[in-house]
């Protein structure tokens, strides 16, 4: 089922800076996905979410996880090599979306398994214009797996 047939795209936001999480509200914001984005700190809080664990019992699935990498008590490498590595979660897309642009980085996160390593401009019209496109890309271009409790396509 594509993502735009979905009454809300579901974006789990790993991030500790919040200002970026500010940046990624307003690009997700501006358009006519209609998208539900759930932040965590850290690639603990993530897994906590995404096995719906402690606070997050009542935690949706995630249709896109974005990761960033650099984040204090769990790390996103560690969460990226958790996530992808879980058979229930594996299937999740999940973008690393990073200020690191070291190449030992981008080449750990493809071999963990990542569906993309974008890393994050530091000019804020650029910043906003790479989340739009990510958004944009998961939210009517790519056919995202079906979530449990979804209909199937008729």
């Amino acid at each position: 089922m594509a993502a735009g047939t979905r009454a809300l795209l579901q974006v789990l936001i790993v991030e500790d800076d919040l200002g970026d999480v500010a940046l990624m509200e307003s690009a997700f914001a501006e358009h006519s996905i209609p998208s539900n984005l759930h932040h965590v700190l850290d690639g603990g809080g993530a897994l906590e979410f995404l096995r719906r664990s402690g606070p997050y019992a009542d935690a949706p699935r995630p249709d896109l996880i974005l990761l960033d990498l650099n984040m204090p008590r769990v790390d996103g490498r560690q969460a990226l090599l958790e996530i992808k590595s879980d058979e229930t979660l594996r299937s999740i897309p999940t973008i690393v979306f990073t200020t690191s642009s070291s190449d030992s980085d981008v080449l750990a996160s493809y071999r963990a398994k990542a569906n993309a390593y974008v890393t994050k401009p530091i000019n804020l019209d650029e910043y906003e214009s790479v989340v739009m496109e990510i958004r944009n890309f998961f939210g009517h271009t790519a056919r995202l797996p079906r979530r449990a409790g979804d209909e199937p396509a008729t």
